[in-house]
């Protein structure tokens, strides 16, 4: 078993799951004057404490991905974040895409940036601690979208950086993400999922990527957010691991979904509602950002007198999601 592989293994073994921390420096201040929290680095560094210092969150949580900012910055005892998760058996990740841009002669799609550099980052990210990495594309679904571009463009910088960061001793977790927003149907977000990742895997092939150190995170087949006919939790389950079954190959170690913007509860129910099916060839668990620490959130607010209880209701959501493996 190669080293990289080992790693794959664990993040996604155990009925343990992926917590998503790497909210760019925007989107964290957003989210916290959104609850009434001034958006400055050292709250942004205060509720990030909170989240990683949650009682038993090892026991539900195989890995962190965390934002730059979040990676350099300590712990109130003095520790940097890496190191704090590595004492308590957690592995910590690291984002390293520079985000979504508009791609050129696509209106409306947007490919993601961030492979300058990506070499000498990833060795650095290596020495602070860093065991994996993610990479989000984001694929939209319209009248018109998604274009064969887009999802050509995002898939090949998705194999560059698997690639770069396999080079480099990093587990990378693969994200392509088509996107709920919108009103369209179960059927054509399948149509939609299973050709990203057909093209998707075409080209981690031709990049030499080896797919047993990679962690696939995709979206779960859902109907759009406004379409008027949202299928049962059984018929997402289905449709998803479907698409999966006809596209992933087996040597892929697990898949971790992304939450996507679907309720914390709904989220949950679908990922319990898949492990049901015929036994499948990869480990499917989660790597959830709001659905997991939104609830803890919305509970902190900046007052620290709530710490516990906020930290209960991210311990809460993460022991769901085990048990629905």
């Amino acid at each position: 078993m190669s080293a990289l592989n080992k790693i794959a293994r664990t993040m996604v073994s155990n009925r343990r799951g992926i917590l998503a921390a790497d909210e760019s420096i925007g989107t964290m201040s957003s989210r916290l004057e959104q609850v009434g929290v001034e958006p400055t680095e050292e709250n942004r560094r205060v509720y990030r404490e909170l989240i990683v210092t949650t009682p038993r969150l090892a026991d539900s949580i195989s890995g962190v991905i965390l934002a730059d900012e979040t990676f350099r910055q300590k712990l109130s005892d003095g520790r940097t974040f890496p190191q704090y998760l590595d004492d308590i058996g957690v592995l910590a990740g690291i984002k390293v895409d520079t985000g979504a841009k508009p791609l050129a002669g696509a209106p409306g799609e947007k490919v993601t940036e961030g492979l300058d550099g990506l070499r000498e980052r990833v060795a650095e990210y290596v020495r602070l601690g860093a065991t994996f990495a993610k990479w989000r594309a984001v694929i939209t679904i319209g009248e018109n979208t998604p274009t064969d571009r887009a999802v050509r463009a995002n898939v090949h910088a998705l194999a560059r950086y698997a690639g770069l960061c396999q080079e480099g001793g990093l587990v990378p977790i693969v994200e392509p993400e088509v996107l709920m927003d919108g009103a369209h149907s179960l059927t054509r977000c399948r149509e939609v999922t299973t050709f990203v990742l057909q093209v998707l895997f075409a080209e981690l092939d031709v990049m030499e990527v080896e797919l047993d150190g990679i962690v696939l995170k995709p979206n779960m087949v859902v109907a759009g957010a406004d379409s008027p006919e949202q299928p049962s939790v059984e018929e997402v389950a289905r449709a998803t691991v479907e698409t999966l079954r006809a596209t992933v190959p087996e040597s892929v170690p697990g898949i971790a979904f992304l939450s996507g913007g679907q309720r914390p509860e709904v989220a949950t129910a679908h990922l319990g509602a898949m492990q049901s099916l015929d036994p499948l060839p990869w480990e499917l668990t989660y790597s959830f950002g709001r659905a997991l620490v939104g609830p803890a959130l919305e509970t902190w607010r900046g007052d620290n007198s709530k710490w516990t209880a906020a930290q209960d209701a991210l311990s809460e959501r993460a022991v769901a999601n085990a048990a629905a493996r």
